[in-house]
């Protein structure tokens, strides 16, 4: 594939992780990334008819559909955010937020990035308390209608539903900044060819030939004989096949404007994403134990600078 044909078929996203000095390196089959999920039982339960499209918007919902006891321990909460040893995906969350608020990955310590932890954590301290350490994992919570929202991957919502085929799960965009664009961090897998491989050539055609847009329609289908959907499609000219869907039309909608950073969830590599993510970690749970955020992001951004010069990245 050409880099003029790479460029007309696929994402910005993709166009920008996949390019090394020339050329491109890889062939996305699916597009991936953060989107809200929600309860539209407890939403309704709620008096709440939609679902929040800015962030003041998220925290009246949230605050709405909070019930707590009378020692004020939280019974249902709104939203899961503001933690991370129960979070999942909290990294790709906190990934979202500077990636929004305009922080630098390479400068943790900068006001922007430090912001992003002030703005992650209100969510579980006074006076909004909206979440907790003591809640269960927030997939586990949701799964058990014992939290209203979470932000998730799409792929989470098969899982979710696989546990609780009941449940009444809504789909949108991610909150946006006033007057900004709906933005994400996209979250997905890649195919590639081995430069060791002895049949380069073929295997670069065949997985042309799954890129193409007959082909990837058939997949889908075929996935989604077996599960609640198939993967997003990774090609523009079929974002409106899928925009309008239940449950991953939200990825399609932010796909365009979706970015990545090395702070992904469930990649496995124990390298880079995973050791960010340890010093994103470190720092939301100094900040339970009352370290200052400024002190937390410091000392984060001395270990991600670490992990980015292991891994030659400037």
């Amino acid at each position: 594939m050409t880099n003029d044909e790479f460029e007309k078929t696929f994402y910005k996203v993709a166009q920008e992780d996949l390019k090394i000095d020339t050329s491109y390196h890889g062939l996305p089959l699916e597009i991936d990334g953060l989107i809200l999920v929600y309860n539209n039982n407890l939403f309704k339960k709620a008096g709440i008819l939609s679902s929040p499209k800015t962030w003041e918007d998220l925290v009246k919902a949230s605050n709405t559909l909070r019930v707590q006891d009378t020692s004020n321990n939280i019974l249902t909460s709104g939203i899961a955010l503001g933690t991370s040893n129960n979070i999942e995906h909290f990294s790709d969350i906190m990934g979202w937020m500077f990636i929004q608020n305009g922080a630098d990955i390479r400068q943790l310590n900068a006001p922007e990035a430090v912001q992003v932890l002030i703005d992650y954590r209100r969510f579980a301290e006074p006076p909004l308390n909206f979440w907790s350490e003591k809640m269960p994992n927030n997939i586990s919570a949701f799964v058990q209608e014992k939290v209203a929202m979470i932000i998730v991957p799409s792929w989470q919502i098969i899982e979710i539903k696989q546990s609780n085929p009941d449940i009444d799960i809504k789909t949108a965009s991610l909150p946006v900044l006033p007057g900004g664009q709906p933005i994400s961090i996209a979250s997905y897998w890649v195919e590639g060819v081995s430069r060791t491989s002895k049949n380069q050539e073929e295997a670069w055609k065949f997985l042309k030939y799954l890129t193409t847009k007959e082909i990837m329609e058939k997949l889908y289908k075929t996935e989604a004989e077996t599960r609640l959907f198939g993967e997003p499609y990774s090609r523009v000219d079929l974002q409106q096949k899928l925009i309008q869907n239940e449950y991953i039309g939200p990825v399609l909608e932010q796909a365009p404007f979706m970015k990545s950073l090395p702070v992904i969830s469930r990649t496995y590599d124990n390298g880079l994403n995973d050791q960010i993510i340890s010093y994103l970690n470190d720092a939301v749970e100094a900040t339970i134990q009352g370290v200052s955020y400024e002190e937390a992001m410091g000392k984060a951004s001395q270990g991600v600078k670490q992990v980015l010069e292991q891994f030659n990245i400037k």
